[in-house]
């Protein structure tokens, strides 16, 4: 007997969008081993229609967005969906320890893990969580440098800027 595929429940898998002081913000959760843990987040344009949240994680990622939004200083408690490679993981655990106000180069970090900057660089591309895994941080040698995988101006760097000005990093 062949039983049919499971279809995913609401409470599996959500997707909602908020606003956000530079656009909006995507919040994908879903379960994961039985539990319900943040997957993703995305940058969206503000012309990205909002959904609200449906599940009791998704309006607490929102509730703690709009808490650092306020105060830049506000620290995030979520469960997060274990992603990424080792090395990438590497790159994000050291950059959740730059302090807010604080920036570091490519350079820099890749120094301190061991690795090399462009490595460094396709780590906070690849990074699901902005904002708790702060890759704004992180910065260019000669400048602001690169922000998701974008390198001249656009939405990307705008939001990146917006983020190093509440943190008071420029």
């Amino acid at each position: 007997m062949v039983l049919p595929k499971k279809q995913p429940s609401p409470e599996s898998a959500s997707y909602c969008v908020i606003e956000a002081p530079f656009g909006r913000l995507g919040i994908l959760t879903e379960l994961v081993d039985g539990s319900l843990m943040l997957s993703k987040i995305d940058y969206l344009s503000a012309r990205a229609s909002l959904l609200k949240p449906q599940n009791g994680l998704a309006k607490e990622v929102a509730r703690q967005c709009h808490a650092y939004f306020k105060d830049p200083l506000f620290q995030f408690d979520l469960p997060i969906k274990p992603l990424g490679t080792p090395h990438q993981q590497k790159v994000w655990k050291h950059i959740r320890e730059i302090p807010v106000g604080k920036a570091k180069t490519y350079g820099e970090i890749a120094s301190a893990i061991k690795s090399g900057p462009r490595a460094v660089g396709t780590a906070c591309g690849a990074n699901p969580f902005p904002l708790i895994t702060p890759c704004h941080r992180v910065v260019s040698a000669q400048g602001i440098g690169g922000f998701m995988k974008e390198n001249s101006p656009g939405l990307y760097r705008q939001i990146k800027t917006w983020l190093l000005k509440h943190e008071g990093a420029i």
